[in-house]
């Protein structure tokens, strides 16, 4: 697994700060054409990144081949109000890096009737900060504060047609993160973290693991198909560089999600479809614990019970069109909502991961080529959003409340072409 994640970050399968319009931390949807429909997938399978949302989708894409390139734009900050010290009172910028680009690939093959085996490779991220003159909450020089935190997965899945309409998949989720924390030097003591010198500034560590994910496809009429999936937690080694920051020693897990979708045909040209998706995200220590009520009450940064991000599990619900305007022109849109994970009590500390858009609205195309290949475009912005704190900033730090804002805009374009 570590040689395969060296070959693929080397081939530029996986970037810094990784990320598309996100759910949390989740992408919206995998695939182009998937983000160019609301993030649709569970019941509706399009390419050969199915997998990633439902394995048993690729059982309805035949043999083929697909590549993108997704450009995502975050623009996050962060207002203080209220403070003892006037000084503190104020917005801080956190988008010293704000462009990343994140590839994909998907490949698939009917191997008979019956049986098909693909892979899908794709990332996860968004909790990406980069506040370019510092916090004063997390270090008191004016030093640049931050996370880099992304994922990549390489999910090999095989499906099954147990009858002429319904279908398995399972998928090997094979995970790599890697994170990085900087600017955090007012934790890194003995009395707010069980790991001194294992808080901030160590550069980038490596974390491995694996998980499944398993789905279920079944077209109940002509027009009418259903589809389920479950992915279980990832579990993945530690960030021993981080072993005074995360909760565990430095364990964070891929939170287990579930979900179910439905894709009705109205007519031959116009497909409606919907996904509703839980994410388990209070299930991860290291993202679900609260974060300074834990710290106060004696659980160090880095312990067994240790702070969090203190986010909630999320539901979410995606809408999508697609329309076959002509044979060589298909158009889509969407429409995803996020429930937040972000309570306002805990947003001091989530001035790192500040993931708190909820309201997506995706376009999308794909045009055949005389070839047959296709050429497949989206577009997404997630509308500006803000949880305002409350309770948010400890008496011992001066009191007052942290504001977190973002938005985000997202164009990709992926390639790809029936085997």
């Amino acid at each position: 697994m570590k040689s395969l994640a060296a070959i693929l970050f080397s081939a530029g399968f996986f970037t810094a700060g990784a990320a598309h319009a996100t759910n949390g931390y989740f992408a919206h949807g995998y695939g182009v054409k998937s983000l160019g429909i609301g993030g649709v997938g569970i019941a509706l399978p399009q390419d050969a990144l199915a997998s990633a949302t439902n394995p048993a989708g690729l059982g309805l894409v035949g043999d083929r081949i697909d590549f993108g390139l997704t450009w995502f734009k975050p623009d996050r900050d962060i207002s203080v109000s209220g403070s003892a010290n006037p000084a503190l009172n104020k917005t801080y910028d956190g988008n010293d890096t704000d462009n990343f680009f994140i590839p994909e690939f998907g490949y698939n093959r009917v191997v008979s009737p019956d049986f098909t085996l693909g892979v899908s490779v794709y990332g996860n991220g968004g909790m990406n900060t980069d506040y370019k003159h510092g916090i004063p909450y997390f270090n008191g020089s004016g030093r640049k504060t931050g996370i880099d935190y992304a994922q990549l997965i390489v999910a090999p899945a095989a499906t099954w047609k147990i009858s002429p309409r319904n279908i398995l998949g399972v998928s090997l989720n094979l995970a790599y993160q890697r994170f990085e924390a900087k600017g955090l030097q007012n934790f890194d003591n003995p009395f707010f973290t069980a790991a001194p010198g294992h808080v901030t500034d160590r550069g980038h560590d490596n974390s491995y693991g694996a998980g499944l994910r398993v789905g279920w496809i079944g077209q109940v009429s002509d027009a009418v198909t259903l589809g389920a999936t479950y992915q279980t937690k990832t579990y993945m080694s530690k960030f021993d560089k981080y072993k005074g920051l995360f909760a565990e020693h430095g364990d964070i897990d891929i939170p287990a999600n579930y979900g179910v979708g439905i894709a009705i045909e109205a007519t031959p040209q116009l497909t409606l479809a919907a996904d509703v998706q839980r994410i388990l995200y209070s299930d991860v220590d290291s993202i679900g614990n609260r974060s300074f009520s834990n710290l106060f009450a004696g659980n160090a940064l880095g312990s067994s019970r240790g702070p969090g991000f203190g986010w909630r599990d999320v539901t979410v619900a995606k809408l999508g069109v697609s329309y076959a305007f002509s044979n060589a022109l298909t158009l889509r849109a969407g429409y995803d909502r996020v429930t937040g994970p972000i309570r306002k009590s805990e947003t001091l500390f989530n001035v790192l991961a500040p993931g708190v858009v909820q309201d997506h609205l995706t376009l999308g195309a794909t045009w055949t080529l005389p070839n047959q290949s296709e050429l497949s475009f989206f577009y997404a912005h997630a509308f500006d959003e803000t949880v305002r704190g409350s309770g948010s900033i400890p008496p011992g730090f001066g009191g007052g409340e942290a504001d977190l804002r973002m938005d985000q805009n997202s164009l990709g374009v992926a390639y790809g072409w029936k085997l």
